[in-house]
């Protein structure tokens, strides 16, 4: 699996004119789902995004997590993660897995962070969506369950 996280002071994802998911203060966080990744992926990685340090303290240093700040989360599947540049001029999506397997690790995923106590936003799998965001920072974070194990 493998996420890319922004510290954003708001978002949201809109689907088909609709608002689907709204946060304030918080991270959002693009989800790919590899067809090799397990529940133990997404442990990790939960695990990893929920403690994360990369709010600022009184100091102005990085030193709080999503809870210290009461910070959200907006969680937004995004296949075109795993595409794969090397070749020509269109990605190959072959890594990430088919919807059928990815939609259940999304929403394992989604309900660990839940169980973690945070709040918890998304948009709809397999859904065109526009996402609108504020950078804060701009801090942006590329983190993948292989490098955790």
């Amino acid at each position: 699996m493998q996420a890319c996280i922004q510290r954003v002071s708001r978002a949201q994802v809109t689907v088909a004119g609709e608002c689907v998911g709204r946060i304030e203060r918080g991270l959002v966080v693009l989800l790919g789902i590899g067809g090799d990744d397990t529940e133990a992926e997404a442990r990790l990685l939960a695990d990893k995004i929920g403690t994360l340090r990369v709010f600022d303290d009184a100091a102005g240093k990085m030193n709080l997590a999503l809870a210290d700040v009461g910070g959200s989360l907006l969680v937004v599947s995004q296949f075109t993660l795993l595409g794969d540049c090397r070749k020509g001029r269109r990605p190959s999506f072959i890594a990430a897995a088919p919807p059928e397997r990815a939609e259940p690790l999304y929403e394992h995923f989604v309900r660990l962070l839940r169980e973690q106590g945070h709040p918890v936003e998304t948009g709809r799998f397999r859904t065109s969506m526009q996402l609108e965001l504020v950078n804060d920072g701009p801090v942006t974070l590329i983190v993948d369950s292989q490098s955790l194990r």
